[in-house]
């Protein structure tokens, strides 16, 4: 297995690693880095639980090598100081708390790109993230009351 030297910066601190060749961010963030807000849920990507923005884009870090993001800024939901978390607390945006923290950094970047999104907008943009308990209407309400909040 060759080693690799990771420079990028995580939740705007600097950060710089060794990691192996086939090391998984998801696995980075989480296991060497402590940031387990990142969840792995499907690891092939197609749940949203382990959404982190690589340069302000919303990725699946359990698809991405640690290898990947080296020169980016990444930032997790340890990273997130938004309106956006308090309209998931009293718009009931989640309940379990599983696929939080990838609705939540995938409606940040939404909210980033498109200030003001429109019903379709959120709804076409928020489906890679998969949530088994709210029925998305929580969700859908938290983004358009952060949109708002902007």
């Amino acid at each position: 297995m060759s080693e690799h030297r990771v420079r990028f910066t995580l939740n705007g601190a600097a950060i710089d690693v060794t990691v192996g060749a086939e090391r998984l961010l998801v696995d980075l963030l989480r296991d060497d880095l402590g940031k387990t807000g990142t969840k792995d849920g499907c690891s092939v990507g197609v749940c949203g639980l382990c959404t982190v923005q690589v340069d302000g884009a919303p990725m699946s870090a359990c698809l991405l090598l640690a290898t990947q993001i080296d020169g980016t800024a990444v930032r997790t939901v340890e990273g997130l100081a938004s309106p956006l978390q308090e309209a998931f607390i009293t718009e009931g945006g989640f309940q379990c708390g599983i696929c939080t923290s990838g609705q939540l950094m995938t409606a940040d970047a939404l909210l980033r790109a498109r200030p003001g999104p429109t019903e379709a907008e959120v709804n076409d943009y928020m489906l890679g993230n998969l949530c088994r308990c709210t029925g998305y209407y929580g969700i859908s309400r938290a983004i358009a009351k952060a949109a708002e909040a902007r």
